[in-house]
């Protein structure tokens, strides 16, 4: 069944309606060219194949052993190798209390104070390590690895270490490939043909998934479900990729050059980080693309509110609308009501939420804000699979009616080449 709906009536008013005639063909066609693999950066679309390919059982034998021992376990990466991860479990879990074991991030900073508290949290804990890295040597989760790897190390002893750490890498390449097997790590492999940020579905993200314990055969079931449903050949109107690669290209033409992804629930602020940086890195090269950006409703109303509903006239903003309420909280009726919130007394708090969502799209529609709402039933792993399908199959179409190769990053190495300058690196 479908489990994505789009609404762009909201979006609609703002574009020129013969021009979408045309975008949306030019949509259909990109796909045809994903789907054929002959379009830009097509020695990268492995990730295209995960939902029917992956081997979700080869997963749980391998992190059978390590879950088996430990209390917490610390996922060392950077980007897209642990952005994925991080969103889903964030998604499932609930907020106050860690899952079984307990999954800690390290390496996607080099923030000192975060890995020194980290450090010496884990003093106290039962660890072992997830290592994700297709060379080895990135920066951030090569440091994080190397006192991690000291540490479990000198706890356990270096035997029984070798048990406690799983590396997630290149098949046959890279300095974490070498440890792997000398060491005799657990690993998995990271395919050649996938990118950082198309990773999720793959070991780099269904690993740290499964430790966290959610059913990772259901992520890939939504997923496999949604490639179903959005093939080149099904109808336009109803194609959920075709008509968000489309109208988002579209009002990028009209000048809405940032796009807001909107979400009213705190659970998925790691969801719209992973939308980030799969948008971004795929998007933003050339002197092209839509600068992606997310807001968590209603907390951020009270901040950038204000910019979204009478700023620069140069967003829009696409809403993540999870229909089922899950959990009930009632507002009680007080006698004094010096709040002046009886008028709420015997509704919850999902109800007011809603209303929330309602009323700030037609407003920001009223402002001037082109609206995409994109809808899901429920939260669960068989829908979260499915919307990052969905995401990454979007950004690839997008990226082609854009005219980028959206499966490279030139740009990311920048930074690099001038902070290994100021290191002093030979």
């Amino acid at each position: 069944m479908e489990s994505i709906k789009i609404n762009i009536e909201n979006a609609f008013s703002f574009i020129n309606s013969k021009k979408w005639d045309v975008v949306i063909r030019k949509a259909q066609k990109a796909l045809v060219t994903l789907e054929k693999g002959n379009g830009l950066g097509n020695d990268f679309l492995g990730w295209l194949k995960l939902p029917e390919s992956m081997d979700y059982k080869d997963i749980y034998t391998g992190i059978s052993e390590l879950r088996s021992k430990v209390n917490t376990v610390v996922v060392v990466g950077i980007g897209g190798s642990y952005l994925g991860a991080r969103a889903v479990i964030s998604a499932l879990s609930n907020i106050f209390e860690p899952t079984k074991p307990e999954i800690l991030f390290a390496g996607n900073s080099l923030d000192e104070n975060y890995h020194y508290d980290l450090f010496n949290y884990l003093q106290n804990r039962n660890f072992g390590i997830v290592v994700i890295s297709k060379s080895g040597t990135t920066t951030e989760p090569a440091i994080a690895f190397r006192i991690l790897k000291k540490m479990v190390e000198s706890k356990y002893g270096v035997e029984e270490a070798r048990s406690r750490i799983i590396a997630i890498t290149d098949k046959v390449r890279g300095a974490l490939r070498k440890l792997a097997d000398e060491e005799g790590y657990k690993s998995f492999i990271i395919a050649d043909d996938i990118g950082g940020r198309f990773s999720v579905l793959s070991p780099v993200g269904l690993v740290p998934i499964a430790l966290a314990g959610f059913d990772i055969a259901k992520i890939l079931e939504g997923a496999k479900d949604l490639n179903k449903y959005t093939k080149s050949d099904k109808s336009i109107d109803d194609n959920v990729v075709i008509k968000y690669a489309a109208i988002r290209n579209l009002l990028y033409q009209r000048g809405k050059n940032i796009e807001i992804l909107t979400s009213y629930s705190p659970k998925l602020f790691f969801l719209v980080e992973w939308w980030k940086q799969l948008y971004g890195e795929s998007e933003g090269k050339g002197g092209k693309g839509i600068f992606p950006v997310g807001v968590i409703n209603t907390t951020d109303l009270h901040s950038l509110g204000q910019y979204i509903q009478e700023g620069e006239r140069m967003i829009f903003e696409t809403v993540l609308d999870i229909k089922a309420k899950g959990a009930k909280v009632e507002i009680p009726e007080i006698e004094e009501d010096l709040d002046n919130l009886n008028y709420l007394a015997g509704k919850d708090m999902h109800y007011v939420n809603q209303m929330a969502k309602q009323g700030t799209l037609l407003a920001h529609v009223d402002g001037g804000v082109p609206n995409i709402k994109l809808s899901l039933s429920t939260l669960d792993e068989y829908n979260i699979g499915a919307l990052l399908f969905f995401f990454e199959k979007a950004c690839a179409v997008s990226g082609y009616i854009l005219g980028v190769n959206p499966f490279d990053q030139p740009g990311v190495e920048a930074y690099k080449s001038k902070m290994f300058e100021l290191l002093g690196k030979l």
